[in-house]
């Protein structure tokens, strides 16, 4: 695994946080391990390996870039997700207030926004423009979705005098800027390319975390609540909660922890029956049968199998379009005890966009402020083709080819998922 990080060049200036920060920076030497367990540490030190770590986050002694005379960028790009205002307006003030760059760019749209045909001008970003964002759902900036021609982007990154250039998004937007990093070497161009990692699903492979996670969890936990309320006030009452999660069941299965309510969590890692004995729809009637109420949470692309062969058909940003799971699952429970003579009050709650959309809650905000902050600081040491990460407490530097195309998922075999089926007492949804 290659964890060192690609710097522009010799840092030349003396940071200005010297004033300021106490003297208490980090060095390009310090690292963070990727795991803690002692018996993988001794393993790679006993066969003359040094174990894998990760290059420590933090501000540096000296920087790459003259803060007086150079101009940094912001873009959001993907899905909205609950803070990103937060990301956007802790890079502005820590760029303007503690390293005296004045000159930032907010890029509307996405990467729309460097292609002037689309005519979004950018938005001259200060203190003052930031002030009040922190309680917005969504992103001052917009967002788009769908690649974009790299010699465009770069040919605008050019005309625009930009040195830093702050990519906001997902595992496409990690991708994207990875690419664009190796365009803007091959040019030649003194540019960072420095992305901060976003999704709902903390799905994001290496980094333990992604902003908006918290928030999405927290929100979901209500409608795991709604949807109890509303099966326990019906005979043979069943709550049915789609939440997002196209490829790892995160939310779902911390929503179902954090609120002990669910009695069935399905997840895209962890394949279910649906029919027989044991399967989905059997395990059910025996909910029902014995309590008279059944609460249960289906991520996105959990049970895709259900549906056939895939159709192949993409979004803008390449993602497969999946199935709805939730109306899928709803249609055949109830049609299932439609055909037995059994009735059953049927509720279905879909809070998707509902928790994309929200403002950040304390915990991500204040997750938020931390990557931003170590992004300026990375930013400013030049170092490039990089994101912040955070792993065993710590955040780090990771290259952005760790990440990009790749993802996190939850380990049916790990911890998370064995508290789920201790907590549920849902079995294995699988015929035998």
């Amino acid at each position: 695994m290659d964890t060192e990080i690609l710097n522009l060049g010799a840092c030349s200036f003396a940071s200005p946080l010297r004033f300021t920060h106490g003297g208490r920076f980090v060095s390009d030497g310090a690292r963070i391990l990727k795991s803690l367990d002692p018996s993988e540490i001794l393993c790679a030190t006993g066969q003359g390996k040094v174990p894998v770590s990760f290059e420590a986050a933090g501000p540096r002694e000296r920087i790459f870039f003259d803060p007086a005379r150079m101009r940094a960028a912001i873009v959001t790009c993907g899905g909205l997700c609950p803070g990103l205002n937060d990301i956007i307006r802790s890079l502005v003030i820590e760029l303007y207030h503690r390293y005296g760059v004045g000159d930032i760019l907010g890029i509307r749209y996405g990467l729309q926004g460097f292609i002037r045909e689309a005519g979004h001008a950018p938005l001259v970003l200060t203190p003052a423009v930031v002030e009040r964002i922190l309680d917005m759902g969504g992103t001052i900036l917009g967002s788009s979705r769908g690649p974009q021609n790299f010699d465009h982007i770069c040919d605008e990154l050019e005309r625009s005098g930009i040195q830093i250039l702050f990519m906001v998004g997902g595992d496409g937007t990690l991708t994207a800027a990875h690419l664009l990093s190796e365009t803007v070497r091959k040019r030649g161009m003194d540019l960072a390319v420095v992305g901060i990692p976003k999704t709902i699903d903390n799905d994001i492979a290496i980094t333990e975390r992604s902003f908006g996670f918290d928030t999405a969890v927290e929100e979901a936990t209500r409608a795991v609540r709604s949807a109890h309320t509303e099966a326990v006030g019906y005979p043979m009452g069943v709550g049915l909660i789609r939440l997002m999660g196209r490829h790892s069941g995160f939310i779902a299965a911390t929503a179902a922890l954090a609120q002990q309510e669910a009695n069935f969590v399905l997840i895209p890692e962890v394949p279910f029956d649906l029919d027989g004995e044991g399967g989905l729809l059997w395990s059910l009637e025996r909910r029902l049968a014995e309590r008279g109420h059944a609460v249960i949470v289906v991520a996105e692309g959990a049970g895709q199998n259900f549906f056939g062969e895939k159709d192949g058909v993409k979004d803008a940003s390449g993602n497969m379009i999946l199935k709805d799971i939730g109306l899928f699952l709803k249609d055949a429970i109830e049609s299932c005890f439609r055909a037995k003579g059994k009735a059953i009050a049927m509720k279905y709650i879909d809070p998707g966009y509902m928790i994309r959309s929200l403002p950040a809650n304390a915990g991500d905000s204040v997750f938020c402020s931390f990557l931003a902050r170590h992004a300026v600081h990375a930013a400013m040491a030049g170092k490039t083709d990089m994101l912040v990460g955070y792993i065993n407490g710590s955040f780090v530097h990771l290259p952005l080819a760790l990440c990009a195309g790749k993802r996190r998922h939850v380990d049916p075999g790990g911890s998370l998922w064995q508290a789920v089926l201790e907590t549920t007492g849902q079995g294995s949804l699988r015929v035998f």
